[in-house]
């Protein structure tokens, strides 16, 4: 329940353009709203990392095999569709991107994602997703309110659109505050879809993070059902045993 209220709350907020300027790493974030169980949003998450992030970024746990099995694809759909490195279906998600060249344009190897997740949270990784913005002061060209002074792009930009920076007081600078983003100039999706898209990309490193989880909630719906059972099987029995010493009282 606690989880539907979260992204009720969420969506209730997506009619704002401007997103509000969120504080450093460590503070209170937005919640996500992202649903590791919902398979469609695990597919669509999927679909845009596979697109976006793996040529940068690896998932050096997770087979593709595995994936096509939690997210209910079949091989082909998954060969076709998510893979582009030439993989097997039975090796993991690696990046071909040479690490060298990439010490080179971002200063380091970008960070395999597999466990990004369980690392810095749901939230993080959905805020951190919106939140960039153009500022040409940085080497790539973009910086971030969440993570602040990141090397990383923003590699949904053609989606979001250009987001600017809007300073405290109308100052500008590396140590003017930023109080909001404004949508500069519009991408190819609105930014209720966009925020959709981040939550169902977030959804899906969710999931990377932790494959088992979904197992466990299938699993746990039958241990539920053996508990209650056996609880009433044995308040049967309570009641034939009492039943005894009522009668011989």
């Amino acid at each position: 329940m606690k989880r539907y209220l979260s992204s009720l709350a969420l969506a209730l907020g997506l009619a704002v353009v401007a997103v509000p300027a969120l504080a450093a790493e460590g503070e209170d974030l937005p919640p996500s709203g992202a649903n590791v169980y919902d398979q469609a949003s695990l597919q669509r998450g999927a679909k845009l990392f596979f697109n976006y992030c793996v040529g940068c970024h690896s998932l050096k746990y997770v087979r593709y095999s595995r994936l096509a099995t939690d997210l209910g694809l079949s091989e082909e759909e998954v060969m076709t569709h998510l893979n582009f490195t030439g993989a097997k279906f039975g090796e993991t998600v690696i990046s071909h991107m040479p690490a060298e060249q990439a010490k080179g344009w971002f200063g380091k190897e970008p960070p395999d994602l597999t466990l990004e997740a369980r690392a810095k949270g749901s939230d993080f990784i959905y805020n951190y997703l919106n939140s960039f913005y153009l500022d040409p002061s940085r080497p790539v060209g973009w910086n971030n309110t969440v993570f602040p002074n990141a090397s990383m792009p923003n590699p949904l930009w053609e989606l979001q659109g250009l987001q600017v920076a809007v300073h405290a007081e109308g100052k500008a600078g590396a140590d003017a505050a930023v109080e909001k983003l404004e949508l500069h100039s519009p991408g190819s999706m609105t930014p209720e879809q966009f925020q959709a898209a981040t939550r169902d990309l977030t959804a899906f490193l969710e999931y990377t993070a932790e494959p088992a989880a979904l197992e466990r909630q299938s699993v746990g719906i039958w241990v539920l059902l053996f508990l209650a059972g056996l609880t009433f099987l044995l308040y049967l029995l309570k009641h034939e045993y009492w039943k005894d010493v009522h009668e011989h009282h």
